[in-house]
């Protein structure tokens, strides 16, 4: 495969991601698996880790699968399976590391898009049930949000 096309395969599903976490934000999340992100929200205290941290299999597995079984040809399912991984590794450092702080890096930024980012998540965090939350994407800031 052309490495343009390998690469046009890799940016898609990236863009596609943002799509699907949103869903599962939203319908999942804040759905039926609401026991398992309430944490996030109310900050009971399980350590390091939370519940919440169980949704990385959610979306870490597909990408596994699909990288390893694509190895043998380097088809289409192999990049699709690198572009849910390098969102993953977006969301990371995006939602854990920068957002949320859980290590200690990226602690300032005066960039206006970061800045939208944290407001959206933090407005996000303001509601502290499963219903009439709003802000579930990451990437992408509403433009409402100053």
């Amino acid at each position: 495969m052309h490495w343009a096309v390998s690469a046009g395969i890799v940016l898609m599903t990236f863009i596609i991601m943002e799509g699907v976490a949103w869903f599962t934000h939203k319908y999942i999340m804040h759905g039926f698996l609401w026991h398992l992100h309430r944490d996030h929200h109310t900050k009971e205290n399980y350590g390091f880790f939370e519940r919440n941290d169980y949704f990385f299999l959610l979306f870490a597995v597909p990408g596994i699968i699909l990288i390893i079984s694509g190895i043998p040809s380097f088809g289409i399912g192999y990049w699709i399976g690198i572009g849910i991984t390098v969102y993953g590794i977006a969301y990371f450092l995006i939602h854990e590391v920068f957002i949320h702080q859980r290590l200690k890096w990226f602690r300032r930024s005066d960039n206006e898009y970061l800045r939208k980012i944290r407001k959206a998540h933090k407005l996000h965090h303001k509601i502290l049930t499963k219903e009439n939350g709003r802000y579930f994407g990451m990437l992408w800031p509403p433009k409402d949000i100053q």
